[in-house]
């Protein structure tokens, strides 16, 4: 046995790292020598590696993508009790047992190393420089291997071409991917790269199910939202009004030789083809969604007509964009300005050199950059807004992270251990000297932020310190506790301190060492607790970096892909075994303003970052989007300023309260690991529902709209009165002959008088009772059909053409703070979650692009008390009732892919929501029905799918 197979991990497994190792070993018994395993950032990735290694008894060789987390394997493999020789390094030579090395120190390319002597290319094996070439030589002369590659997301960015070449020429190597990063969040292209070099995921527990375990830190995801500082401000509103300006312009008369409003109305409203031929407005907005969209939002506003056979939706009552002004300013620059003679119009006038349109496209031209686009030659392109660097390097941002720092040592005194992650250490590209006047060379660094901590007096004594790769930095006093501390544990390396600035408020350690040997230092020092604020970079200490007393992150990066965002949040789950009720917060800061439409870029960030990433709502659900953190926010706009304040306070009063954070988490209570699609929807209307659970079959409603009247599943009945009629006739039958002879009537008259009395009668009773349910029918089928109703329509039609198990039982609805319905579709897996909640949102949503078939609902108003009910119920009987309404929703597209689906479909809207049938839009019928009603509204809701965690 060789000395790694001898090795032993002395401490206990925990079951889902046992399930994993499991999962490798059958792999390996199957054949496979490559495996990719994703587990939580906390899980223990390192100690499932390393057993791993362990088990397959070989030379092991461990790529890293930092020197932070380099250390962390030489420390954890120290931990194995190993026999005599088993030694763990970090050198190229590879003549450790176990050796630890950066990705970078294989990527060194030689870069006059392109082609051979013949000219053709060089593999990058080829290119590689001489210290990478070694490293491959000596991989190949270690014999067989087990190479582990950490954090291997890394490769899909970086390193994965390389890697698929020396791997490829490592055919007795064993090699295992270790990720945090759910495989589910690759690009199709990342995925096609994992499925060449390690096959199918091995996946592990999700990071809810962790904390639900009690394996990881309960966590509670918070905002800081903040406007930009005064100086910020004026420059955001100088550029809002060349915005404006612009806007302005375009819509004045002698603009150019054909002015953009009336460009508009060409393009629009009369909008003939180049033959002449008149194109009608949902051809147009199937053809053009962008633009359509962009120009009746201006219509809302006030600034265009509306376009002839268009309608205002739900989604165009709103202020236009930027975006919608440069998607219509494009066109208007491509087919007007610049186009054909006319801009393919016979009656728009063609440009000459010189004329109005030459100064109008240099007008455009120079005011554009100022707002974040560029015009090129194929038409406007956009690009970072200068506003919008101002917004993610504020210093407002920098500000509240000094409030959020001293909120939490408030509250957590000695336990505060706060990680604060920048995107930059020192900022390297200089804005232009209008922006360096309002924002300053070091806007956003990780150096700005220290300075602003040292000098608030709450956070300097919480002796923040900055650490990166290159520098470790911190206050006087800060700094020369920390070398007493780092000399007693090495007192070889004679460190000291540097002024930096000039002020003598900030000093740079410096000294015979490393970052792997600092960032080691820095750790325990924070973990200790003499610093509980650390300021960093995401490049190395956003991933990987395990300091298990941190409680606190503190985001102020840009990045918003699942891999930083995973991973930075990660840094703060880890146990920490001196506090058993350790929770942990993440803040996220952002910067929005009203004065500029860029300004919510930085919001859109923030939503960017939530959109797959679950957390804890107030009700306890767990679930992905801005939700989470606020049920009050949107992922469609920030919140007005006026509420900012509000926001932030409701944000610093959850902070206070972990013990209701660790409560909503439910630690202990049973789950299924699932991650399933749910619909969240926010209706015009609030009715009266109330949450409902999955798992009970729920009543149809007794009637449903029909083209005339109403389509009942139980229609009138004299059943339910009979035994009483049958009573009252005899009883009329034995009463009214007495009455007659007393009035001197011949027995025989008496008789024939009360049978026809009697008969009458019945009729008059029976009469009544089914007026009154027909009545009833009416109410239940009046109004608008709540949003779960819809739910249960689509579930039943899953179910029916085979696509799921159960049906509207499984449909469970959750109503949010703010009034929001969330709709899962649940007990029949993910995969048909999605599929449900894909096709309700086709179904309540506008009516556009081409669906296969559409279905007609009839509207019946609600009637206007009992009395009003029974009216319309006698008409409806009598065969008079009116025509009503109708409207036409799209047939899901899952579901009108064949007979079964659709037939499927039909019966369960005609038993939910309506009588009809689904319309084939190829027919001469369907597509006149869908000409008429493109574009139109039929449920007016906002919708949005997320991931919630069961």
């Amino acid at each position: 046995m060789s000395r790694v197979g001898a090795a032993r991990w002395a401490g206990e497994l925990r079951p889902y790292q046992e399930e994993a190792l499991a999962a490798l070993d059958a792999r390996w018994a199957s054949g496979d020598k490559r495996a990719w395993v994703v587990l939580p950032p906390g899980a223990g990735k390192t100690l499932v590696g390393l057993e791993a290694a362990r088990r397959l008894g070989r030379r092991t060789v461990v790529f890293t993508p930092n020197t932070a987390i380099q250390g962390q394997w030489i420390t954890q493999w120290r931990a194995f009790e190993r026999p005599d020789g088993c030694t763990a390094g970090l050198r190229r030579s590879l003549e450790h047992d176990v050796t630890v090395l950066t990705y970078q120190s294989l990527a060194v390319f030689d870069p006059d190393a392109e082609t051979d002597e013949e000219g053709n290319e060089l593999s990058l094996l080829g290119r590689l420089h001489g210290n990478g070439g070694a490293l491959v030589e000596a991989l190949h002369a270690a014999g067989p291997i087990t190479v582990i590659l950490d954090e291997c997301h890394h490769l899909l960015q970086m390193w994965g071409r390389l890697l698929a070449e020396v791997l490829a020429d490592l055919e007795d190597a064993h090699v295992i991917g270790l990720t945090g990063t759910p495989a589910e969040s690759l690009s199709a292209n990342e995925a096609g790269l994992v499925a060449t070099l390690f096959g199918a995921p091995v996946h592990g527990a999700s990071i809810p199910a962790l904390v639900r375990d009690g394996y990881l830190a309960p966590f509670a995801e918070l905002v800081w939202v903040t406007e930009p500082t005064p100086a910020e401000r004026d420059y955001i509103t100088e550029q809002g009004l060349r915005f404006t300006e612009l806007c302005t312009d375009l819509l004045s008369p002698g603009f150019a030789r054909t002015d953009f409003p009336t460009w508009l109305r060409l393009r629009f409203d009369e909008r003939t083809t180049e033959t002449g031929e008149r194109l009608d407005w949902a051809r147009l907005a199937a053809q053009e969604p962008e633009l359509t969209d962009a120009v009746l939002r201006l219509h809302h506003a006030g600034l265009s007509p509306l376009p002839e056979g268009a309608r205002v939706l739900e989604r165009h009552r709103g202020t236009p964009t930027a975006d919608d002004w440069m998607a219509l300013l494009s066109d208007y620059v491509l087919k007007c300005l610049r186009g054909k003679p006319g801009g393919g119009r016979p009656d728009v006038a063609a440009p000459t050199a010189g004329d109005a349109d030459d100064r109008a496209l240099e007008r455009i031209r120079t005011a554009l950059p100022a707002i974040g686009y560029t015009l090129t030659r194929y038409g406007i392109r956009s690009g970072r807004s200068p506003v919008d660097r101002v917004l993610a390097r504020s210093a407002a941002k920098s500000q509240g992270t000094v409030e959020i720092a001293a909120a939490e040592a408030a509250s957590l005194g000695p336990r505060l251990r706060a990680l604060v992650l920048c995107d930059h250490e020192r900022a390297s590209a200089r804005p232009s000297a209008r922006l360096l006047e309002v924002l300053g060379a070091q806007a956003g660094s990780a150096w700005l932020q220290l300075e602003l901590l040292v000098a608030d007096e709450r956070t300097r004594a919480l002796s923040p310190m900055l650490v990166t790769g290159r520098t470790v930095a911190a206050a006087p006093e800060t700094a020369e506790a920390f070398i007493a501390f780092a000399t007693e544990r090495r007192p070889g390396l004679e460190l000291s301190v540097v002024e930096v600035g000039g002020d003598g408020s900030l000093v740079r350690v410096e000294g015979r060492w490393t970052s792997r040997s600092w960032v080691r230092m820095v750790t325990d020092y924070v973990e200790r607790g003499d610093c509980r604020v650390l300021v960093g970079t995401r490049a190395l200490l956003g991933e990987g970096w395990d300091a298990r007393t941190v409680n606190t992150v503190i985001d102020l990066t840009t990045a918003t892909t699942p891999t930083s965002v995973v991973q930075g949040r990660g840094r703060a789950l880890r146990l920490d075994p001196a506090w058993p009720e350790k929770t942990a917060h993440t803040w996220t800061v952002v910067c929005v303003s009203d004065a500029h439409p860029k300004g919510g870029a930085d919001w859109e960030r923030f939503v960017r970052k939530h959109e797959g990433y679950l957390g804890v709502a107030a009700d306890g659900e767990v679930m992905s989007g801005v939700a989470h953190v606020d049920p009050a926010l949107s992922p469609y706009g920030p919140p007005p300023t006026a509420e900012l304040d509000a926001v932030n306070a409701r944000m610093l009063a959850r902070a206070e309260d972990r013990e209701d954070t660790r409560e909503r988490w439910r630690i202990g209570s049973p789950y299924v690991d699932e991650l399933l699609s749910t619909l969240r929807v926010r209706p015009q209307r609030h009715g009266s529902l109330a949450p409902r659970p999955e798992g009970t079959r729920p009543p149809a409603p007794l009637a449903v709209p029909a083209a005339a009247g109403i389509s009942a599943s139980a229609p009138p009945t004299l059943e339910p009165t009979r035994a009483s009629l049958v009573t009252g006739a005899a009883v009329l039958l034995v009463s009214v002959p007495a009455m007659m002879l007393a009035l001197g009537l011949s027995s025989g008259v008496s008789g024939v008088i009360a049978m026809f009395l009697a008969l009458g009668a019945e009729r008059l009773a029976a009469r009544g009772p089914r007026f009154r349910f027909a009545g009833h029918l009416m109410e239940a089928a009046g109004g608008e059909p709540d949003i779960v109703r819809f739910g249960y329509a689509v579930a039943d039609a899953l179910q029916g053409a085979g696509y799921s198990p159960v049906g509207a039982e499984g449909v469970r609805l959750d109503i949010d703070t703010d009034g929001t319905f969330r709709l899962t579709f649940t007990g029949a897996g993910p995969a048909a979650s999605e599929a449900f909640s894909t096709a309700l949102d086709e179904v309540v949503s506008p009516l556009v692009g081409t669906p296969r078939y559409i279905v007609a609902r009839y509207r019946l108003a609600r009637p206007a008390g009992h009395t009003h009910a029974r009216r319309l119920g006698v008409a409806w009987m009598r065969g008079r009732a009116p025509d009503n309404p109708v409207v036409f929703h799209a047939v899901p597209a899952l579901l009108a892919r064949n007979r079964r689906g659709a037939e499927a479909f039909s019966t369960a809207w005609n038993r939910w929501i309506s009588s009809g049938e689904p319309v084939y839009t190829a027919s001469p019928a369907g597509s006149r029905l869908l000409y008429a009603h493109y574009a139109t509204d039929p449920y007016p809701v906002q919708t949005a799918s997320r991931l919630t965690w069961s």
